[in-house]
């Protein structure tokens, strides 16, 4: 089968900006090309020998995606390019322009996995794709399983780092925890792992559900501790009450800044009272506009983090 792959010409300091907004519209397959260089940092977490040489960084970069061979290809092509400039305000998106090819590749989704390995989230936690394996692992070491699907979160992502970040600084044992657009589940599945009471998470995506669950069986996690459901909790107050009122003691909710604060409005019906909101997914240039919602939402911003041109917020309730 013939599959049409689009090239998105942008610079690197849109990549993961666009990445994000096309896992959203439901794009799949993403792949990035640039020339830049990996930190000592990120090096320190991959568990990789040899290292390719690369170009000098030039800023420029593309994401490279593939359309289902059903959908109408140049409608789907007219909204990506319409979401992308959209993000001119807020990043430079260089010339945002699209080149067709075809591959024969039928298994392209999959092929991502050969360049996916173990990585270090802390010293003390790993995140090891399911078909991999890791030698010698330290025996105050955490190892999550992780097979992310066509649902978005690795964990590799800044945001995802810094809301496990935060989730380890602040969970206790024994508490109940809710994530909001749980993509691949992982953290939930992160809190159940270090001791969370029980869990539940909602993606409007049912193919995120799916991969959610698959993820905590994996772990060991059992169904009695870890409730995974589809809807949606800003829109539909219905659902709100299937997940929970006043239940929880700690809502994660990695998702846009755009998503993060008309759910600042309503989160608290689902929050136990001095309960922690942690969220991510915000880029920069939005952080005062959810430090407003937040604060007009009565949260208390006990801290703010940044890594990478994205900022995570933990508030009280």
């Amino acid at each position: 089968m013939k599959w049409n792959k689009y090239r998105l010409a942008t610079t690197t300091e849109a990549v993961d900006l666009i990445s994000y907004t096309l896992a959203e519209m439901g794009i799949e397959g993403i792949e990035i090309e640039d020339k830049v260089p990996l930190s000592e940092e990120d090096k320190k977490r991959m568990f990789i020998d040899l290292l390719p040489d690369l170009e000098e960084d030039d800023g420029k970069a593309y994401v490279s995606f593939y359309i289902e061979p059903e959908k109408d290809h140049d409608s789907t092509l007219e909204e990506v390019l319409a979401a992308v400039r959209e993000l001119a305000d807020f990043v430079d998106i260089g010339d945002a322009t699209i080149e067709k090819s075809q591959t024969e590749d039928i298994d392209w989704m999959n092929n991502w996995k050969k360049y996916w390995k173990p990585f270090k989230v802390d010293e003390h936690i790993i995140i090891k794709p399911t078909w991999e394996t890791v030698e010698e692992v330290p025996e105050d070491t955490l190892v999550v399983e992780l097979d992310p699907g066509t649902a978005f979160g690795t964990g590799t992502h800044h945001t995802t780092r810094l809301c496990i970040t935060q989730l380890k600084k602040y969970m206790q044992p024994g508490q109940e925890v809710l994530d909001v657009g749980c993509g691949s589940g992982i953290l939930s599945i992160i809190a159940l792992l270090l001791g969370a009471k029980e869990a539940s998470a909602t993606d409007v995506d049912i193919h995120a559900v799916e991969a959610a669950v698959e993820n905590a069986r994996v772990n060991g996690i059992e169904n009695d501790v870890y409730t995974v459901l589809t809807g949606d909790v800003i829109s539909d107050a219905d659902f709100r009450h299937k997940v929970g009122e006043h239940k929880f003691d700690m809502v994660l909710a990695n998702i846009f800044a755009e998503i993060i604060i008309p759910l600042s409005g309503v989160v608290k019906e689902m929050m136990k009272p001095g309960a922690l909101f942690i969220t991510s997914g915000i880029i920069d240039e939005r952080e005062e506009d959810v430090r407003k919602a937040l604060t007009e939402n009565e949260f208390e911003i006990m801290e703010v983090t940044h890594s990478g041109g994205w900022v995570s917020f933990t508030a009280r309730a």
